[in-house]
């Protein structure tokens, strides 16, 4: 054993006594040449074992053996991510090159751009239409009067509050419709809209004219650069002008053709049916112009419009196709969850093999519920879809650090980490394309003073983890277009948790601005009663003072606090403890009244002084 420990540990490492060199055969370690070193490598976001051995030139055996090091357990067969791949590469002195961050396609910044579109291989495709306007104008009930569908009266307070997409037919032509939400608080999916659409249809009742989320729409598609059409609806309610509704148009950048303008506007009874033919026409018409065009062989392209998840069926994906051809059985990435095609629907529920450019679809076989707006890809393989979901997951948390210090709730949260007030919510909605939207509208409610934060949001029924994170983090749970399971709701009144559900947006975001205001210290407001001039100054004791004063303007009140001024500088600030006038205790000297005053903790008073006497109103905000 002794022979043993001086030839050197198991590792050959020498011996730290006699520094012999081990000897296994080999030769000694001073006459070894340097190896040149290995030029870095690049990897992918995540790799199998076996390939990362094959880049590394080094076996599969060496390779586990590193990971197991590391402290990770993993089979040749088994994927690992860049960042332990990294870390084994190091564990062999061969340096590693970032993945490059493959770009995901113009169409997720401008969905529908292709910049494989040539006269070659483009063809014309149909116009996508986004109705826009404000809350109860008619959006709903004019698509209802094109596809003849009746969706309003299911729908809490006649008011959108999801997005859909569906394709009619006119004179052999194809339109494809987006119906986008009207309340304010749904911008974000509205804005979505117009920026996935051709033409937008702006809707403004003649009876009521340009109200705010009209001029929201406006602002809307102009900044999409897409044409919009007018279309008065209403026309056969009591008290319809179109031309004073054309007006308030011409006062936001909207001239329609009959005040001399180039926006068509289309008068329309959505309730009676009357004048929808001219506004497809016109949509056509305008749709002619454009020139629209799309490429059905290449890969398809698209855009979430909707998401949710199904008991039965599991997630469902609403997709617009912008360019390319769908097909069942493609691969496909949505947002940062991909899968297999198992099942197409189109926008009336019936199950389709394919799907062209601007064709709306839903798509059953995804592994989650991407959210609206996220870019959509058909991958050559499942392999690429995990390449491009481990890319869009890495650009999405860099977006997130960047965006993070941006956001109001952050900034307040980091200045005023120790003044500020905290309210939690966790949102629960009931389909994932409103997730965003409420998010929104909550953290929107937050000011310098009281901050609004959602903990957690995501769709589905209120369960009992989330009443676990809400108990763990004193957290209201607010709940849109969903249930609350039996179990939750037990759970929450033994935890003291707050619940409350909604189908309004209104009523949601008036409930978190009452709970908000209840956080806000009460208002305080001083008011100045009156001024009195000190006359004569009384010892009293042998160290307190009284002052003899004279009552300038105003009231003198003993509830109330009193500032010394002394050339025109306030010298203290205190509580009035005695006020008298001649021998009896005042609780008030009226304008030109005489008496003694004194001010607690003070007792250096003046002849010339001026006392000003003042309240500190608290009224609850």
């Amino acid at each position: 054993m002794a022979q043993r420990r001086g030839q050197g540990n198991y590792r050959g490492r020498p011996n730290r006594r006699n520094n012999a060199p081990t000897d296994y055969g080999s030769a000694p370690r001073a006459t070894l040449e340097p190896r040149a070193p290995r030029p870095p490598v690049e990897l992918p976001g995540s790799i199998t074992v076996g390939e990362l051995a094959a880049i590394l030139q080094v076996s599969n055996v060496d390779t586990i053996k590193a990971l197991m090091r590391l402290g990770v357990m993993a089979t040749v067969n088994e994927t690992v991510e860049f960042e332990v791949a990294a870390q084994v590469a190091a564990s062999f002195e061969i340096g590693v090159m970032k993945p490059k961050d493959r770009e995901e396609s113009s169409a997720a910044v401008k969905v529908g751009v292709d910049d494989e579109l040539s006269a070659d291989n483009s063809s014309t495709r149909p116009p996508i239409v986004t109705v826009l306007g404000h809350v109860d104008h008619g959006k709903t009930t004019l698509l209802d009067a094109i596809r003849g569908a009746k969706v309003v009266d299911s729908e809490a307070g006649g008011i959108t509050q999801s997005i859909g997409a569906y394709q009619v037919e006119k004179d052999g032509n194809r339109i494809t419709f987006i119906d986008t939400p009207g309340h304010a608080a749904f911008t974000q999916m509205r804005a979505s809209g117009a920026q996935v659409t051709d033409i937008a249809v702006l809707v403004v009742a003649a009876d009521d004219g340009v109200m705010p989320q009209t001029i929201e729409a406006i602002g809307h598609a102009k900044a999409a650069g897409v044409p919009i059409i007018v279309a008065i609806n209403k026309m056969d309610a009591p008290g319809a002008d179109i031309d004073h509704a054309n007006a308030q148009l011409a006062e936001h950048g909207i001239i329609v053709e009959s005040y001399g303008g180039d926006t068509v506007a289309v008068p329309v009874s959505a309730l009676k049916g009357e004048g929808i033919d001219d506004l497809l026409e016109s949509i056509l018409l305008v749709a002619e112009i454009q020139e629209l065009k799309g490429n059905p062989d290449r890969p398809g392209i698209g855009v979430v419009i909707e998401s949710r998840m199904d008991r039965s069926r599991g997630a469902i994906a609403s997709v617009l196709v912008r360019s390319g051809t769908v097909r069942i059985g493609d691969n496909v990435v949505a947002g940062t969850f991909r899968g297999r095609i198992k099942t197409m629907l189109d926008g009336f529920g019936e199950v389709v093999t394919e799907a062209g450019p601007s064709t709306p679809i839903e798509v059953l076989g995804l592994n989650g519920t991407p959210a609206a707006g996220d870019q959509f890809d058909v991958v050559d393989s499942d392999r690429a879809g995990r390449d491009l979901v481990t890319t869009r997951e890495r650009l999405a948390a860099r977006r997130k650090e960047t965006r993070a210090a941006t956001t109001m709730a952050e900034v307040m949260r980091r200045v005023q980490q120790s003044d500020a007030k905290e309210l939690l919510v966790v949102v629960k909605t009931g389909n994932h394309g409103s997730i965003d939207a409420v998010q929104r509208a909550v953290e929107q409610i937050s000011n310098d003073e009281v901050q609004v934060r959602v903990l957690a949001a995501s769709s589905g029924a209120i369960n009992e983890s989330d009443i676990l994170l809400a108990s763990a983090s004193t957290a209201m749970v607010m709940g849109f277009e969903t249930t609350v399971e039996s179990g939750a709701r037990k759970q929450a009144e033994a935890a003291g948790v707050t619940i409350r559900t909604f189908d309004i947006i209104y009523n949601l975001i008036d409930e978190v601005e009452d709970a908000a205001r209840s956080l806000l210290e009460p208002e305080r407001k001083e008011i100045v009663t009156g001024h009195a001039n000190v006359l004569e100054v009384f010892s009293h004791g042998k160290r307190e003072q009284i002052a003899g004063v004279r009552v300038s303007d105003g009231v003198l009140k003993r509830t109330g606090r009193m500032r010394v001024v002394r050339r025109g500088e306030v010298i203290f600030d205190g509580a009035i403890t005695s006020m008298r006038h001649l021998k009896d205790s005042v609780r008030e000297l009226a304008n030109n009244f005489e008496g003694g005053i004194m001010v607690d903790g003070f007792h250096e008073y003046q002849e010339g002084d001026v006392l000003e006497n003042y309240e500190i109103q608290v009224t609850r905000r």
